[in-house]
């Protein structure tokens, strides 16, 4: 039987504890802030969709799911194809973002 993602990795509010107690604040916006949250569920929404929930696959256990997971993060934030970045890697368009940046300065 696949692992349930909440069985994986914990209810989202026990997330907001660790936060808390490790002293970890939100990214951008206030407590309730649309934007931040909807960022936070469309990341999420495509973790889901492009490994946890594929159906060619069980998981064997949470130490599979972790090491999965820190693959797809890698992928995701260096190697990932995306119309927004006119099609580079995250990698290479933040490069070139930077270069351009210190060019006009």
């Amino acid at each position: 039987m696949p692992l349930r993602f909440a069985r994986a990795f914990g209810r989202y509010r026990r997330g907001a504890s660790a936060r808390k107690a490790t002293g970890i604040t939100g990214s951008i916006g206030s407590v309730g802030d649309a934007l931040d949250n909807a960022l936070m569920e469309s990341t999420i929404g495509l973790y889901k969709t492009e490994l946890i929930d594929r159906h060619d696959r069980s998981w064997t256990g949470r130490a599979e799911v972790e090491r999965e997971t820190a693959s797809w993060v890698h992928w995701f934030n260096s190697t990932r194809l995306h119309s927004s970045t006119t099609y580079l890697p995250p990698v290479e368009y933040e490069r070139a973002w930077r270069a351009a940046q210190q060019e006009a300065a």
